[in-house]
């Protein structure tokens, strides 16, 4: 797998990540699908998820954490708004308070997930990030969530590898 592009927009308050992954669509969707490979790849390397609730269905919520490596926890949920498997999810991605609550003090985005088919009878996947506000996407820049992403992506192959995870 390879983030083979990252296209950030401050005027449309927008963020674009795409890779290629060396797995059929089909395969390539249990990524997002199965919460305990999400739980694989979601966090960066040194910060791993764990996945509480896990709905992926319109109206659904999903909830996690990630875990620092000091032992502190980062909450998250996400709001399900569609879902065309195996090939399109769009949700909003906020951040909760330590008893899994959304923060209002920090900004909420709306993704679109896409997964295609690809090169070599692979997938592109297209992570379509859109901010409330200018503000909001360079604060959660400024955070590291562009490096935070890439890192976590560079997890899928070893996911896609594993037999067992398939």
């Amino acid at each position: 797998m390879t983030v083979t592009d990252i296209q950030k927009d401050l005027e449309s308050q927008r963020m674009t990540i795409t890779a290629e992954l060396d797995a059929p669509v089909e395969r390539a969707w249990q990524l997002w699908a199965n919460p305990r490979q999400l739980e694989r790849w979601w966090g960066p390397p040194t910060y791993p998820a764990t996945f509480v609730d896990h709905d992926l269905t319109p109206g659904g919520r999903v909830s996690y954490y990630m875990t620092s490596p000091e032992g502190e926890k980062f909450g998250g949920w996400w709001e399900i708004l569609a879902v065309d498997a195996p090939h399109r999810l769009e949700l909003r991605d906020g951040f909760a308070d330590g008893d899994g609550a959304p923060n209002d003090d920090m900004p909420v985005t709306t993704m679109v997930v896409t997964l295609s088919d690809g090169a070599d009878g692979g997938t592109r996947m297209v992570l379509e990030s859109q901010f409330e506000s200018r503000e909001a996407m360079e604060r959660l820049l400024e955070m590291g969530m562009d490096e935070g992403i890439q890192a976590a992506m560079s997890q899928i192959p070893a996911i896609l590898a594993d037999p067992a995870a398939a």
